[in-house]
């Protein structure tokens, strides 16, 4: 669900009791905002977080292909050994 609100300059939006949304110009398609709020709260560009995201999965994914390789390499390394012994 989306709130939609129309704000002139200098108007403000409060989300919970401590986020301040201000529109500070608007200038042809594009509005300015200052957005204040605690240092613990993480603020970012959907398109930025999107990026993020993206790279973060490929690197999981990555990691995992590295780890099973490895792990398949461990596991034909020892039945290498056991086929040695026997």
């Amino acid at each position: 669900m989306m709130l939609v609100l129309g704000r002139k300059v200098n108007e403000s939006i409060i989300i919970g009791e401590d986020i301040i949304v201000t529109i500070l110009a608007v200038e042809g398609e594009r509005v300015k905002i200052g957005i204040d709020a605690p240092a613990d709260i993480s603020i970012l560009r959907q398109e930025l977080y999107d990026a993020v995201k993206a790279e973060n999965l490929r690197a999981v994914k990555a990691a995992q292909k590295t780890d099973s390789g490895a792990m398949l390499s461990s596991i034909q390394t020892i039945l290498g050994k056991q086929k040695k012994q026997d």
